[in-house]
C-alpha cells in the first residue's frame, strides 16, 4: 500500500466506509464528522464535508433523526475528513434517495478526477459501469472476470436484442397472431428468430433494423402487443459468465424502444410508442 506493505502502510492517507456503521450515540452530524476529522493530525474543513455529501442543511440534525439516505451520506462525510489518497466504499448508496445516489456518484467521479484511488463495492451494476475503470465480477467469493466494463460487456454480453410480444389471436382486426405468426414474418424478413414462451426475439438487431423487423410484421399483417429492444450491459455479462439463466427471452439491459401496434387490412400502418 503506497508502496510499502499493507500491514506497514500509513493509514491515514485511508479512508474506509464499511457497509454497517454505527456511530457514537446523540451527536449531530456536524459533531460526528468534527469527532472523526479529530482522529487525524491533518483534516479537512467539516463545513466542506458537509457540502460534499449535501448535509448542509442537516448538519445541527441528530444522527439518529436523519433519514436512512441522510445516515448513508453522513457516512460517506466519515470516509472523507482524512482527504484519503485511498478510499474503500462498502456499499456506498445503500438507501440513498435517487438524487442523493447521484450527488454520491458525482463525489466519487470527483475524488477519482482528483487523483484519489477508489475501490468500490456494490450490487448496482449501474453504479459499477458509471464509476469503475476496471472491474471484478465476484460470484460465492470467487472472481469470475477482471477487466474495464466495456470490455466485459463486449466480450461476454451478447448483442442487442429485439423481443416482440405478439397479439392476442382473438384481437380484433388482427389477421394473424401468436408466435409461429410473428416468427414466420420475422424470418421472411431476413431475421433469425428464437421462439420463447409467448415471445419471439431476435439477436444482434441495431437500431436502424428495427424498422426492417415492423415492416416485416406490418407486410404479413401481424398485430403484436409489445415491441422491446434492449442493449446488453454488465449485468448481461455477469449473468452469462455465472450461468444464470435469463427469465424469459428478455435481457435485463436497459429498454429502449416499447410499444404496441395492431394491423387490419384497411391500415398497415405501425404505432410505436417509445
Amino acid at each position: 500500500m503506497f508502496g510499502d506493505p499493507p500491514a506497514e502502510g500509513d493509514r491515514s492517507r485511508v479512508g474506509l466506509l464499511p457497509q454497517e456503521f454505527a456511530p457514537a450515540g446523540r451527536l449531530t452530524v456536524r459533531e460526528l464528522l468534527a469527532y472523526y476529522a479529530g482522529l487525524y493530525d491533518e483534516a479537512r474543513s467539516v463545513d466542506a464535508v458537509l457540502g460534499d455529501v449535501g448535509l448542509v442543511d442537516a448538519a445541527d440534525t441528530w444522527y439518529e433523526e436523519l433519514s436512512g439516505g441522510q445516515r448513508r451520506r453522513a457516512c460517506v462525510g466519515a470516509a472523507l475528513v482524512n482527504d484519503p489518497d485511498l478510499l474503500f466504499l462498502d456499499e456506498p448508496t445503500t438507501g440513498i434517495d435517487p438524487a442523493g445516489r447521484r450527488a454520491v456518484w458525482g463525489l466519487v467521479e470527483s475524488l477519482s478526477a482528483a487523483g484519489t484511488a477508489v475501490v468500490l463495492t456494490s450490487h448496482s451494476m449501474a453504479e459499477i459501469e458509471r464509476l469503475s475503470d476496471r472491474v471484478g465480477l465476484l460470484r460465492d467469493g470467487g472472481l469470475v472476470a477482471v477487466g474495464p466494463p466495456g470490455e466485459l460487456v463486449a466480450d461476454h454480453a451478447g448483442t442487442p436484442r429485439l423481443v416482440v410480444e405478439p397479439a392476442d389471436d382473438s384481437a380484433p382486426g388482427s389477421t394473424r397472431g401468436g408466435t409461429t405468426a410473428v416468427a414466420d414474418a420475422l424470418r421472411g424478413a431476413g431475421f433469425t428468430v428464437t421462439v420463447g414462451d409467448g415471445e419471439v426475439a431476435v439477436d444482434g438487431v441495431a437500431p436502424p433494423e428495427i424498422g426492417a423487423a415492423v415492416d416485416g410484421l406490418d407486410a404479413a399483417g401481424v398485430g403484436y402487443d409489445a415491441l422491446t429492444w434492449t442493449e446488453p450491459g454488465l449485468e448481461d455479462a455477469y449473468l452469462r459468465l455465472t450461468g444464470e439463466a435469463f427469465e424469459g427471452l428478455r435481457q435485463p439491459g436497459a429498454s429502449v424502444v416499447e410499444g404496441a401496434a395492431e394491423t387490419d387490412g384497411d391500415d398497415t400502418g405501425t404505432e410505436v410508442e417509445a
